[in-house]
């Protein structure tokens, strides 16, 4: 039931935000959120051996959000040296960081790449949702169909009708029965989608649904490999029913990347 309860909260307010606001305003509640699950990354992050430096990757990912987004700022830079500075930020500060950390040398590795995986992992997928939205809105609620509709499918196909792990040692649970469940609805969920929007069903559209399915399933598992390890079931337990907010994300992070390129590369202007 609490499940229930939460996500009637959080899907019409996501959607409000979605179709409501826009520019700054819709950029800002993007790092807000995204930032309340980087915190829950820093903090698995300190548990594997980062606990002195894990501290700065939020505040390094609305900085690399910015970098991502060079036309949305007042700056004389060019896109490069936006991108150059980029790469300043994820390898020498974050380098800088661990090694004045006073820390082992396990530990100063281990931070190094929590954080350089980090940044972008955070950063990047703000600066799509923000690019995606400010061309359509809509394709924003299309992302999100296809994540949730992908992992509600994915979640009762694999309860009642898996019979095949898809990674047993990161998330038991999870089968390849489900995978596919979740492929089907990301199509369908991309054809409606693409007849209301587009008038027509753009087969290109469907196989950069079924990619970003894909991609989303293995964000997901991404996550439960990094709370696997620390041996937490959940990020935090912030969303009653639901755990973190990087339990509610982790399959986000890694779509909206995926569907912005796939788009990109079908000619479209984002």
């Amino acid at each position: 039931m609490k499940r229930i309860l939460t996500a009637a909260v959080i899907v019409p307010l996501a959607l409000a935000a979605v179709l409501l606001l826009s520019g700054w305003w819709f950029l800002l509640l993007a790092i807000v959120v995204v930032e309340l699950a980087a915190v829950e990354f820093a903090v698995i992050g300190s548990r594997l051996g980062g606990r002195r430096v894990m501290w700065v990757l939020p505040v390094l990912v609305p900085a690399a959000v910015l970098l991502l987004l060079p036309d949305w700022l007042p700056s004389p830079l060019p896109t490069t040296a936006h991108l150059l500075l980029l790469g300043v930020l994820v390898s020498s500060v974050v380098a800088s960081v661990a090694l004045f950390s006073r820390q082992t040398l396990d530990e100063t590795l281990v931070a190094i790449g929590l954080l350089s995986f980090g940044v972008p992992y955070f950063a990047v997928p703000i600066a799509a949702l923000a690019r995606l939205q400010a061309a359509d809105e809509w394709l924003v609620v299309l992302v999100l169909a296809i994540v949730s509709l992908g992992d509600t499918a994915a979640y009762y196909v694999g309860t009642h009708l898996g019979r095949h792990r898809l990674a047993p040692t990161v998330s038991p649970k999870k089968t390849w029965e489900g995978a596919g469940a979740s492929l089907v609805t990301a199509t369908a969920a991309a054809a409606v989608w693409s007849t209301l929007r587009l008038g027509e069903i753009d087969s290109g559209l469907l196989a950069v649904a079924v990619a970003t399915s894909i991609v989303a399933q293995i964000g997901d598992l991404v996550e439960s490999m990094l709370k696997r390890r620390v041996g937490v079931k959940d990020s935090s337990s912030l969303l009653p029913g639901h755990g973190g907010v990087l339990d509610r994300l982790d399959a986000l992070l890694f779509a909206l990347p995926a569907l912005s390129v796939g788009l990109w590369l079908l000619g479209w202007n984002l």
